[in-house]
C-alpha cells in the first residue's frame, strides 16, 4: 500500500466536506457499535425474557469499562497522531499510533484476566442479588469477557484507523462484526436455544473477526509507515496518549459507577416498591442501551470532528477550528431535538421491541422513558465540547468537563433523590445533571473561545 503523509486536505477543504468524510463512517461506527449491546438485548428479551434482560443490564458495566479503555487509548492515540502530523512530526506520529494500538490489547488482555477471576464478586458489585439473573449474568459475562481484548482494539482501533484519513474503513470494522452478531445472535439463540451463551458466543466471534480487520489496516497504515518498533510501549508515549484519551474514558468509567450504582438503588428500592427489583433493573438496562444508540450519534459526531479539529489546531488555523466546532454542535442538536420527540411519543413501542412483560413492566417502563430522557434534548453539548478539549490538547479541561454529568452531579443526585422520592428520584436525577453540566459547558466553551480568537489575533499581528 502506498504511503502518503499529506494531510493538508484538513486545512484547506470545507469543514462541511471535511465532516462528511470523518463524520459520517464515525457514525455509523458508533452506531453499529451500540447495537452490540442492544442486539443481545433484543434477542434475549424475546427468548430469555425479563430476568435475561436484567441480566445483561448487571453485565453492562464490564462493556462500559472496555469502552472507556478503548476510548482512553484510541481518542488519546489519534489526537497525538493528528497533533503530531499538524506540527509536521510524522516520526512522533507513527510511535503514538502504533504505542495506543498495543496498549489497546494488551489492556483488553488483563480485564478478561481480572473479570474471570473475580467473576462472582464484580456481579455482586454490578447489582447482582443471586437467584436466576445472576446466574443468567455470570454465563454472559464468563463467555463476552473472552472477547475484550478483540473489543477494545475494535473500538480503540476504529480511532487510530480514522486519524489515517480511512474512516469508511472504521465503519466497516464495526459493520462486518455487528452483522456476524446479528446472525449468530438468531441462529444461537432463536434456532438452538442456547439462551444466554447464545448470545455472548456471538457477540464475542463478530468482535474476533472485526478485531483481524484492525490488525489488518495497521500492518498497512497509509500516512507513516508502521513497524515492530512503533507497537513496544514507551513510557512517555503512553503517558502522553493517556492524557489526551482520558477526557472520554473518565467519562465511561464515571457512567460505569453510575450504571452499578444505579444498579444497586434500583434493586433496593425497587423491591419495596410494587414494581420488584428484576422489572426495574431491566428496565433501566433498556432505557440505558436505546440512549446509547441515540449517544452514538453524537459521539460519533464529535469523534468525526476530532481530527479536523486537532489538525488545525496544531497548524494555527483558528477560524476553521471554531467552525468545526459550531457545525459539530448545529447537528448535535438536531439530531438531539429528533430523539426527544421519540422517547417522549414513543417509549411503549420500543419497550415491546424487547420482549412482552405484566401491566406494571410497562407502566414502568415508559414513565422511565419519558423522565430520564426527558433533558436528552441538551445532551450532545457537553460530549461534543469534552471532545473538542480533547482535540486542540486541552486535556484536563476535556477530563473535568466529562466528569460534570455523570461523576459531578448524577452521581450525588442519585442518592439525594432516591433518599427523597425513591424509584421516582433515580428517573429525575437524570435530567437534573443534564441541566446543570449544560451550564458548566457553555461556560468554560464561552471561556475557550475567547482564548482561540487572542491566539487568532497574536497570529495576525505577526502576519502583519
Amino acid at each position: 500500500m502506498e504511503k502518503t503523509s499529506d494531510r493538508t486536505f484538513l486545512g484547506t477543504e470545507k469543514i462541511g466536506v471535511l465532516m462528511k468524510k470523518f463524520a459520517v463512517p464515525s457514525i455509523i461506527a458508533m452506531l453499529v457499535s451500540a447495537l452490540y449491546n442492544i442486539v443481545d438485548q433484543l434477542f434475549i428479551g424475546q427468548s430469555v425474557g425479563i430476568d435475561g434482560n436484567a441480566a445483561t443490564n448487571i453485565a453492562f458495566p464490564l462493556t462500559t469499562s472496555c469502552i472507556a479503555l478503548a476510548l482512553l487509548f484510541g481518542i488519546g492515540g489519534a489526537s497525538c497522531f493528528n497533533l503530531s502530523m499538524g506540527k509536521g512530526d510524522e516520526k512522533r506520529a507513527a510511535y503514538f499510533a502504533g504505542n495506543s494500538s498495543a496498549m489497546l490489547f494488551i489492556c483488553g488482555v488483563v480485564l478478561m484476566i481480572i473479570t474471570e477471576v473475580f467473576l462472582s464478586p464484580i456481579l455482586k458489585l454490578c447489582g447482582a442479588e443471586g437467584g436466576v439473573v445472576e446466574e443468567y449474568a455470570a454465563v454472559y459475562v464468563r463467555i463476552t469477557a473472552i472477547g475484550f481484548p478483540f473489543m477494545i482494539l475494535t473500538a480503540g482501533g476504529g480511532h487510530i484507523i480514522r486519524a489515517d484519513g480511512s474512516p469508511q474503513m472504521t465503519m466497516l470494522c464495526n459493520i462486518v462484526g455487528a452483522v456476524i452478531n446479528i446472525i449468530l445472535d438468531a441462529l444461537f439463540v432463536l434456532v438452538f436455544n442456547w439462551g444466554m451463551a447464545g448470545a455472548a458466543l456471538a457477540t464475542i466471534i463478530g468482535q474476533i473477526i472485526s478485531s483481524v480487520i484492525v490488525i489488518y489496516y495497521l500492518k498497512n497504515y497509509k500516512t507513516v509507515k508502521l513497524t515492530i518498533k512503533h507497537f513496544i510501549p514507551k513510557f512517555v508515549n503512553v503517558k502522553q496518549i493517556s492524557l489526551l484519551g482520558m477526557a472520554s474514558c473518565f467519562n465511561q468509567l464515571a457512567m460505569m459507577v453510575v450504571q452499578i450504582v444505579m444498579n444497586q438503588l434500583l434493586a433496593t428500592y425497587g423491591e419495596s416498591s410494587k414494581y420488584g427489583a428484576t422489572t426495574a433493573i431491566a428496565v433501566a438496562g433498556i432505557v440505558m442501551k436505546v440512549f446509547q444508540v441515540f449517544f452514538s450519534f453524537i459521539i460519533g459526531l464529535s469523534q468525526g470532528s476530532q481530527p479536523i479539529e486537532s489538525y488545525n489546531y496544531g497548524a494555527k488555523n483558528y477560524d476553521r477550528v471554531r467552525n468545526a466546532l459550531f457545525l459539530t454542535l448545529a447537528l448535535g442538536g438536531g439530531l438531539s431535538l429528533i430523539a426527544f420527540i421519540i422517547f417522549q411519543v414513543f417509549p411503549a413501542n420500543i419497550l415491546s421491541l424487547f420482549g412482552e412483560g405484566n401491566d406494571d413492566y410497562v407502566e414502568f417502563g415508559v414513565k422511565f422513558f419519558r423522565i430520564f430522557l426527558i433533558a436528552s434534548i441538551i445532551n450532545f453539548f457537553q460530549p461534543i465540547v469534552s471532545t473538542f478539549f480533547t482535540s486542540i490538547g486541552k486535556a484536563y479541561k476535556g477530563v473535568f468537563l466529562s466528569l460534570t454529568r455523570q461523576f459531578l452531579f448524577l452521581m450525588p443526585l442519585l442518592f439525594i433523590f432516591s433518599y427523597i422520592w425513591k424509584l421516582d428520584g433515580i428517573m429525575y436525577s437524570a435530567p437534573a445533571a443534564d441541566i446543570l453540566s449544560f451550564l458548566v459547558t457553555i461556560i468554560m466553551m464561552s471561556f475557550e473561545l475567547r482564548s482561540i480568537k487572542k491566539l487568532e489575533m497574536e497570529k495576525e499581528k505577526v502576519m502583519v
